[in-house]
């Protein structure tokens, strides 16, 4: 036995040995099967990653998963999962074939997050063929039928088949379970590919399901990362591409678009808002495909509804304060087991079922079910600064009925916030921030309570921060959104407090003094504050507050309405 036969053989013995064996129950029957053998055992499911850098790991470090509770232990290999894979363009890196899924090239990609959860929720047996390559074309080097550059759809094609067939040698059933795809960013540079992006989905898609016969084949298309410089100066052409995407998941039952604009996004050097998420965001995107996954084989797991709590007798009033902005009143980088390590602040864990608590995070990606104890989100295992505040409001204000709405989407920037929004109409956040604040007074109200909307607790968008456009405008915006939400709401002296950490000092946005700015705009109006959050623990990323300082920003938030009420 020469020495590939023995490592493939190696392989498959630690595979099936390391193997949980399926649940009996398992509901994915009427996904696609193909039967190797006429074996009763489980059949493998295999995953298709594929697309170009985001579906790489680009800009993204195994070193650095360890900075990140949820996910520590990926940069290990796990040993009950296969991978075969091909990466890159010219200089390609290429699996022997079958492996154990681990980090190639000591970068991050969504398949580790994806395959662990995947493997926890079903018990089954995983194997993915992933298939990447940075700045390809859908139009042209993923063209089916007339491909151009790095013919990546030959390419592709031609590893899925001899993956399935390595499987097959192995003595392993198998069923392909879904096609993951990440791609588009390449596409908005070429006149004729950004308008057809849609039909050249549909036929990519509409050819694989010829190609591996498989005529029900389910597609998982990854939202672009709107979060980045690209998400921001090149905002037509990205929702060019969106539109596209959509319009596929639209009419074909078997496609699912999948959100990923408000995962995290790495925070480099300079400015640093790159085109790529990062490691922590690589590993989000991964649990976005499996619960994406998840959802259609009706396995996703149900979390235990927590029961409502009501902050008084009917007839009181309540305060009801609003929370609302962008990825730190989101808390991208604040996790609950740091959390539980900070001194004097592990009791945050707690349910707290004097106050009561609704949320819609990452633009609805997340919604609470009507309102519950205050306590931290099953959010990727991350919480904001409603924990702290609103422990600091009940301390000063003991007996008093609480109540908090909080309304987040990192993905955005405050433009998507104003009441014109921008032309690209999905990413306008500003209706359904009114119709939050709305129902979240309707819902209480209907409960017999009076409502004091006590104040909107807004903090200023942090990818603004890192754009000379974008910061120029902030001002201006932000007073847009105070002015006609008190309209909207019938709320004319509506309490605003606008909250800012420094913003980013860099020589190429710091000529224009944003807080400035914002000071001279707020002063004017006597309703309006502005929370320099400037004394903030020590980040570990430039315009990311990291755990202790989400802790601090709800204190503070609490102290300057405590101060002004």
């Amino acid at each position: 036995m020469n020495i590939n036969a023995l490592k493939k053989l190696l392989v498959l013995i630690l595979f099936l040995l390391t193997t949980c064996s399926a649940a009996k129950d398992d509901k994915s029957c009427g996904l696609n099967h193909r039967a190797v053998t006429n074996s009763t055992r489980e059949k493998v499911r295999v995953f298709i990653f594929a697309g170009q850098s985001n579906m790489v790991g680009a800009d993204s470090k195994v070193a650095n998963i360890k900075q990140f509770p949820p996910f520590r232990g990926l940069e290990s290999p796990q040993k009950n999962v296969l991978l075969s894979y091909c990466l890159g363009r010219e200089n390609k890196t290429q699996s022997d074939g079958w492996v154990a899924l681990q980090p190639v090239n000591g970068i991050v990609g969504p398949e580790l997050s994806f395959a662990r959860r995947i493997s926890k929720q079903t018990k089954a047996r995983i194997a993915i063929i992933k298939c990447a390559a940075g700045g390809t074309h859908l139009g042209g080097d993923w063209n089916p039928d007339q491909p151009t550059g790095f013919k990546m759809y030959p390419l592709t094609l031609e590893r899925v088949q001899k993956s399935l067939a390595e499987l097959e040698e192995m003595g392993l059933d198998y069923q392909i379970d879904g096609f993951m795809w990440h791609q588009g960013e390449n596409d908005m540079f070429v006149e004729d590919y950004m308008p057809n992006y849609g039909k050249n989905l549909a036929n990519f898609i509409a050819r694989w399901r010829q190609d591996l016969k498989l005529p029900k084949l389910k597609f998982y298309i990854g939202e672009l990362c709107t979060k980045t410089i690209w998400g921001m100066d090149l905002r037509p052409r990205m929702y060019a591409i969106s539109q596209g995407q959509k319009s596929v998941t639209r009419s074909d039952a078997q496609a699912e678009y999948v959100p990923t604009s408000h995962v995290g996004v790495e925070i480099g050097g300079g400015v640093g808002l790159h085109y790529h998420y990062g490691t922590l965001g690589q590993l989000q995107h991964g649990l976005n495909y499996a619960d994406a996954y998840l959802r259609t084989i009706d396995r996703l797991p149900i979390a235990q509804a927590k029961k409502p709590a009501w902050p008084a007798k009917n007839g009181k009033t309540v305060r009801l304060f609003v929370l609302a902005g962008h990825r730190n009143m989101e808390g991208e980088r604040a996790f609950v087991q740091e959390l539980a390590e900070l001194e004097k602040h592990h009791n945050l864990l707690k349910d707290n079922p004097k106050i009561a608590f609704r949320y819609s995070l990452g633009g609805g990606y997340k919604q609470s079910d009507g309102w519950q104890a205050l306590a931290p989100v099953d959010y990727y295992d991350t919480f904001g600064p409603e924990l702290s505040f609103g422990k600091t409001i009940q301390q000063s204000l003991p007996g008093e009925p609480i109540a908090i709405a909080k309304f987040t989407h990192s993905g955005t920037q405050i433009i998507d916030w104003t009441p014109e929004g921008s032309m690209a109409k999905d990413r306008n956040i500003y209706p359904r921030f009114i119709t939050f604040v709305k129902n979240s007074m309707s819902s209480l109200a209907d409960r017999g309570y009076q409502v004091e909307l006590a104040g909107v607790f807004y903090h200023v968008g942090e990818n603004d921060m890192s754009m000379p456009p974008y910061r120029k405008q902030a001002a201006a915006w932000i007073q847009k959104i105070i002015q006609q939400s008190r309209k909207d709401l019938s709320q004319p002296g509506l309490r605003w407090y606008v909250s800012q950490q420094p913003p980013t000092d860099d020589p190429r946005v710091n000529s224009i003094d944003v807080t400035a700015d914002l000071i001279e705009t707020l002063d004017k109006d006597p309703d309006a504050t502005h929370i320099q959050a400037f004394q903030l623990p020590k980040q570990s990323k430039k315009l990311v507050i990291s755990t202790a300082g989400i802790v601090a920003l709800g204190k503070l938030l609490a102290n300057e309405y405590l101060k002004n009420r």
